[in-house]
């Protein structure tokens, strides 16, 4: 059985640092993290692939750092420099053979059940 697991959310001022893990229990080729702000749509925040390839929406390029420890079974999200329009419930997301630079919610098949991220201003 698929498990994906995230941690490490939390409230933070603006400008300061959280890291993100999920933690998984099978291999994939892909994965990624979205965020859901209340009465917003799931948005795609950042993906990786087994390749080492990311991809990163543009509202936390250069501010966010995908990662993987393939040895760990884990997904980090760095974020850096935080905004309070960063603050949402946070979703690891996996997909098991396909990779899209594109992050949309229907290329991944395997989803957590959140971690919150609140910045405060």
């Amino acid at each position: 059985q698929v498990q994906l697991v995230e941690s490490g959310g939390g409230s933070v001022q603006a400008g300061g640092s959280l890291r993100l893990s999920c933690a998984t229990s099978g291999d994939f080729y892909s994965m990624g993290w979205f965020r859901q702000a209340p009465g917003k749509e799931r948005e795609g925040v950042a993906a990786i692939n087994s390749d080492g390839i990311t991809t990163y929406a543009d509202s936390v390029k250069g501010r966010f750092t995908i990662s993987k420890d393939n040895a760990k079974n884990t997904l980090y999200l760095q974020m850096n420099s935080l905004k309070p329009e960063d603050t949402a419930m946070y979703y690891c997301a996996a997909e098991r053979w396909r990779w899209s630079s594109h992050l949309f919610r229907y290329n991944f098949e395997y989803w957590g059940q959140g971690t919150q991220v609140t910045v405060s201003s």
